[in-house]
């Protein structure tokens, strides 16, 4: 039986491929403020505003592919069972090939109903608008945890890392909770691989390497290192 690899990645790993984050300075979301797009009050707000910034994120996200990290992990599963956990709303994972990965944050490329949340649609990279409506009448809006929205999926994130024979974390800054807890589920003794140049001080972590490297380059020495052990 293959070992069991849970890899949590953030926005780090989609930064190489030229998606830009909020936090990137000279971006193409500085025009807009985090409470303006990303909450449930600014969608109760000014919902208009908010599907222009997700068709402009849906936009954005077309042009690009991805990158060596992503690859790298669909490499990976060679030789053994890898399980994505992300933080990112992009479907590069998918893209790459990898079997299974879980979006903690949402999927850029799908809406949901407003009304009944377990109404998902697969978009792609479309538009959407005011008037566009799911099957039962209701206003779609992205298929997105907004911040200070709960999110659904962290039970079922933390059970896998809780099952990790290995835990890779590459690209985010394990700053964001809930997310960033995840790293405490691991059993006594798993490894756990942090990729990232200028990684956070993670305190209280055993059986932790660190590897001062960017996604792109970093990833795919470790994934040869871990195939050839």
């Amino acid at each position: 039986m293959k070992k069991k690899i849970v890899v949590l990645t953030g926005s780090g790993i989609s930064a190489e491929s030229g998606l830009k984050t909020f936090r990137d300075s000279g971006g193409l979301w500085e025009e807009y403020r985090i409470e303006e797009v990303a909450t449930y009050d600014a969608w109760n707000y000014n919902p208009a505003l908010v599907l222009e910034f997700y068709n402009k994120r849906r936009a954005q996200l077309a042009g690009v592919v991805p990158n060596a990290a992503h690859h790298a992990l669909v490499k990976l599963e060679q030789g053994f069972d890898v399980q994505i956990i992300t933080q990112n709303v992009d479907d590069l994972h998918e893209r790459a090939g990898s079997k299974a990965i879980l979006h903690l944050h949402g999927e850029l490329t799908k809406v949901r109903s407003t009304k009944f949340a377990e109404l998902v649609t697969d978009i792609g990279y479309r538009e959407i608008h005011l008037g566009d409506l799911c099957s039962e009448g209701f206003q779609l809006r992205p298929h997105i945890v907004w911040f200070g929205e709960a999110v659904p999926l962290i039970e079922t994130a933390a059970e896998l890392v809780n099952e990790a024979d290995i835990l890779l974390v590459v690209g985010t800054s394990m700053a964001v909770y809930p997310a960033a807890g995840l790293v405490h589920y691991v059993k006594p003794g798993c490894p756990i691989y942090l990729v990232d140049p200028n990684p956070a001080q993670l305190s209280g972590i055993p059986s932790l390497t660190v590897i001062r490297d960017k996604a792109g380059s970093g990833v795919p020495l470790l994934v040869d290192q871990l195939l050839h052990e």
